[in-house]
């Protein structure tokens, strides 16, 4: 072999190495997040922020994605899961392995006005029928997403645990999976939430109290649907056994199981912290890609 022919392997494998850490390369190994967009809305009469997260290939296909809304816990927003829960890092990750697939995963805002994710007693707030009504056809409007209700899942943290549960219990036509972590779900007892209304100084009719109180309670949704309609979300749950909102998630997941529902329950080890959350997310992108990839 001669001098040249040396020079030449030699020159090959530089160009190789430099082009394997290429920076533009590894570019396309990265989503990216938008945690300021808006949306108009017409039944809460304003505008409305959610941050979405956009997988790595998205730009570079044209391709429709299976989506994943992620709610918030109180206190937080639409950037909350982006700055606390490291969704964007987590994702690529998940993605990167193969334990997850490509996926949108869009991040609401409830967290302006009224806090939360239902519907209140008064009809002066309809944030459920925004979601339903405006958000989701908004979502898939404006983005690549899959329509069809299996490439469509929810989950949340906390008080968005419990948004998860109660919309997929709603509306099992829409979601292929829930996963609530470290749920909240609200007054256990008519009794608590009438003191919780009056504190707040919400003005309501009486005789919407135990109707109100029945449509938003987890526990009785459980009780009067049928197990063949549960069984058409997969659930996920998962709650630390230091959080202080552990019993109740051991209380859905036992009413689940004596309702014959299909589901997962998981306890580690971790209270009601970002920390444990930001452990969660890889499995509850793992558990939803399982069931986007049925379809």
């Amino acid at each position: 072999m001669n001098y040249y022919s040396i020079s030449s392997i030699s020159t090959v494998f530089i160009l190789l190495i430099l082009f394997q850490f290429n920076p533009i390369k590894s570019y396309s190994q990265y989503g990216r997040v938008f945690d300021e967009m808006i949306l108009s809305s017409e039944i809460l009469d304003m505008d409305r922020k959610y941050a979405v997260y956009l997988p790595p290939d998205y730009e570079s296909s044209s391709r429709k994605y299976p989506v994943l809304y992620l709610l918030h816990g109180y206190s937080d927003n639409q950037t909350g899961w982006v700055q606390f829960g490291e969704v964007k890092f987590i994702a690529d990750q998940a993605i990167a392995e193969g334990s997850a697939t490509s996926m949108i995963i869009v991040m609401p805002d409830a967290d302006t006005n009224v806090i939360g994710y239902v519907n209140t007693i008064d009809e002066q707030w309809l944030y459920e029928d925004f979601f339903f009504e405006e958000f989701i056809p908004h979502i898939e409007k404006t983005f690549r997403v899959k329509p069809e209700k299996g490439y469509r899942a929810i989950a949340g943290l906390s008080m968005g645990g419990g948004g998860s549960l109660i919309y997929a219990l709603h509306r099992p036509d829409l979601f292929i999976a829930c996963a609530p972590l470290s749920g909240w779900f609200g007054a256990t007892k008519i009794e608590e939430l009438e003191v919780s209304l009056q504190n707040a100084g919400i003005e309501y009719d009486p005789e919407k109290l135990e109707p109100y109180f029945n449509h938003y309670n987890p526990f009785k949704l459980i009780e009067e649907t049928s197990t063949s309609e549960l069984n058409k979300v997969s659930y996920y749950i998962d709650c630390g056994d230091d959080d202080f909102l552990f019993e109740g998630n051991s209380m859905l997941h036992i009413a689940l199981r004596k309702k014959g529902v299909n589901h997962e329950f998981r306890v580690r080890n971790g209270g009601h912290t970002w920390t444990y959350w930001r452990e969660s997310l890889p499995e509850v992108l793992h558990f939803v890609s399982q069931r986007f990839r049925r379809f």
